[in-house]
């Protein structure tokens, strides 16, 4: 597990070649809003309607080629992101990204979370810091994911597989939160988060 963290920090000095050179790109094209049609497919044009899959909108550009990148080396598995990924070029990467960080972050349109969950879930915010990586109100930075308004399912997911090592971060900090988390901490995180 550590020689693979260690492989994961060695990205860094990839990506940043990545992220300079994908500056200069211009908005998206018509061929690229073709080709980003079947991204929206799944992960919808802002909130995801597809259970387990994540939405898309409003996560930063930086986030969003870290991901891929991962996903094209197969440093995270998640089929069918894998295949998808494997032909892009680093051009390719950035312009996705780009794209994706046009789409209007997902927002939440039922009834906010009960009293007692909130009081819960804002301890374990507190306690575990999220907010000092993905921001005050949860909506990313830099290479850091917005997890606000994100799907329940997904945050439940996503943390449980932080907790048992089977989702590598992109660094271990993630994975070490996680192990601090109950099963009863997840529902209630990914309820919150989800409703915000």
């Amino acid at each position: 597990m550590r020689r693979h963290l260690r492989s994961i920090r060695g990205l860094a000095p990839a990506l940043g070649g990545l992220l300079l050179t994908g500056a200069a790109l211009a908005a998206p094209d018509a061929a690229l809003q073709e080709r980003l049609a079947p991204c929206i497919g799944c992960h919808g044009a802002g909130m995801s309607a597809t259970e387990g899959v994540p939405s898309l909108g409003g996560q930063l550009p930086d986030y969003v080629v870290t991901q891929l990148f991962q996903f094209r080396e197969k440093q995270r598995e998640a089929p069918p992101m894998n295949e998808v990924a494997a032909g892009f070029s680093d051009d390719d990467l950035r312009s996705y990204a780009d794209a994706v960080a046009t789409l209007p972050p997902p927002a939440w349109s039922g009834p906010p979370a009960d009293a007692a969950l909130t009081a819960r879930a804002q301890a374990l915010v507190a306690k575990h810091q999220c907010n000092s990586c993905h921001g005050p109100d949860l909506a990313g930075r830099d290479a850091i994911p917005r997890i606000r308004a994100q799907r329940e399912d997904y945050l439940a997911k996503a943390l449980a597989g932080y907790k048992s090592n089977a989702r590598p971060g992109y660094d271990p900090a993630m994975n070490e939160v996680a192990q601090g988390l109950s099963e009863a901490d997840i529902k209630d995180l990914a309820a919150y988060v989800s409703r915000l």
